[in-house]
């Protein structure tokens, strides 16, 4: 009996309000390796933000009108720089709107999949950001003003995120073990698909006895690639189909 096509997973594209590099290498994959799957999932930061489904960036547009066009379902879920991306540009791309936390049937069982920003408990001064900018009053009140208002706002935020970044320890912006255990064990499953943290890898570890899997993907404004998940498991690929490369030595999330 012949495999499914795979399901492809992505996150954090970046993309900039223009057209670039990065728009160009996932319009290569959209048709490429994108057109051999069954479906598509994007976990959030598809851009490098998102000020209303107004704005018409030229990039979002050209990107619509890429993901619009193929054959297989588009799933986008909202990441901690895009979650704005409202339901009217979604219908312009043909994506369907995912919660943030969606468990998805594979081939290999029932994954969970998530931005996974909300999983870096240990980072409580963007966790207390977070809650701020997700209340809808806050929402309604930025997509009120004026465009250049909020482009100048979204930038700033922009700014002073990557300035905090910088001062902040790397374990602190790392999602935490015990969220990942509390979110598998919540919704009974044992694989976690997840972006967020630029670290890519396939974690092997378990939960209360239970063989679990976490798999992080890359950033495509380091090195774009993706997760190709079918009846063989998981594998983290290069835009050319090669293994992605990952650090020697990571350790396995404790159980």
């Amino acid at each position: 009996m012949l495999s499914a096509p795979p399901v492809l997973v992505v996150s954090d594209l970046h993309l900039d309000r223009e057209p670039g590099p990065t728009l160009s290498a996932f319009l290569r994959f959209l048709d490429g390796p994108a057109r051999g799957a069954s479906s598509l999932y994007i976990l959030g930061d598809l851009f490098e933000y998102w000020v209303g489904d107004d704005a018409g960036f030229a990039a979002a547009e050209q990107l619509a009108d890429a993901l619009s066009s193929l054959p297989m379902p588009v799933t986008f879920q909202h990441g901690n720089r895009d979650f704005l991306l409202g339901r009217a540009y979604a219908d312009r791309a043909g994506m369907e709107l995912a919660p943030e936390v969606l468990p998805v049937e594979l081939e290999i069982g029932g994954a969970l999949f998530m931005h996974g920003d909300s999983l870096c408990t240990a980072d409580t001064e963007y966790l207390r950001f977070r809650k701020v900018v997700r209340h809808p009053d806050w929402q309604q009140a930025f997509l009120a003003r004026p465009l250049d208002e909020r482009i100048a706002e979204a930038e700033r935020m922009r700014g002073v995120s990557r300035g905090a970044g910088r001062m902040k320890a790397s374990e602190i912006m790392d999602v935490h073990p015990d969220a990942v255990a509390a979110v598998l064990r919540g919704h009974e499953r044992a694989l976690l698909i997840h972006g967020h943290t630029h670290r890519p890898a396939i974690h092997h570890f378990q939960v209360d006895g239970q063989p679990c899997v976490r798999c992080v993907l890359p950033s495509w404004d380091e090195l774009p690639g993706y997760l190709s998940v079918d009846a063989g498991g998981p594998r983290l690929l290069t835009l050319d189909g090669r293994n992605y490369p990952v650090e020697s030595g990571l350790p396995a999330d404790p159980a």
